[in-house]
C-alpha cells in the first residue's frame, strides 16, 4: 500500500475511533441508567425515553464498529473487503469478540431497531439490547485497544 493511501486511512481511522469512543461513552451512560429496567409494560414515559436513547446509541455504536472501523482495519491489513459476514469473522479472529455470532446478533438487532413497528417488538428489542450491550461495550474496548497499533506515534 502506498504511504499516502496509508496515511489517509490512518487519519480516517483516528477520526472514526474518536467517534467510536464518544459513542461508547454515551452508550455506557445510557446502559447504566437502563440496566435495572425491565421490558415490561409498567415502564414510565421517562423510562421509555431512556430506553429509546439506549437502543439508538446501541445501533449507532454497532454501525460505527461494523461499517466504518472494521472496513478501515481490513484495508490497513490488506484484507479483501468482502461481506459483512467476512468482516465479522475476521473480527473474531482478531480477538475482538469470543464469537462472531455475537457480532452477527448485534447487527441483526441493529436492523430490528431500525425497523421496529409494534410495542411487542419494542419490548423484545429492549430486552435484547439490555442483554447484548455489555458484549458490545467489551468488543468496542477491544477494538480501540487493537487499533492503538495503527495510531501510536511510532507509525
Amino acid at each position: 500500500m502506498k504511504a499516502e493511501r496509508r496515511n489517509i486511512l490512518l487519519e480516517e481511522l483516528q477520526n472514526e475511533l474518536g467517534l467510536l469512543a464518544r459513542s461508547l461513552r454515551v452508550l455506557e451512560t445510557s446502559y447504566h441508567r437502563c440496566k435495572g429496567m425491565s421490558s415490561s409494560a409498567d415502564l414510565s414515559e421517562d423510562d421509555y425515553i431512556e430506553l429509546e436513547a439506549l437502543t439508538a446509541r446501541f445501533s449507532r455504536t454497532s454501525d460505527l464498529l461494523t461499517q466504518k472501523i472494521f472496513r478501515i482495519i481490513d484495508t490497513l491489513e490488506l484484507e479483501e473487503e468482502g461481506s459483512l459476514i467476512d468482516r465479522i469473522n475476521r473480527a473474531e479472529k482478531r480477538g475482538f469478540t469470543e464469537s462472531a455470532n455475537t457480532l452477527s446478533e448485534n447487527r441483526d438487532l441493529r436492523n430490528q431497531i431500525a425497523h421496529e413497528y409494534s410495542d411487542r417488538d419494542l419490548a423484545r428489542i429492549i430486552g435484547d439490547v439490555l442483554m447484548l450491550t455489555p458484549l458490545l461495550i467489551q468488543t468496542v474496548r477491544a477494538v480501540i485497544t487493537y487499533c492503538e497499533r495503527f495510531t501510536s506515534p511510532k507509525q
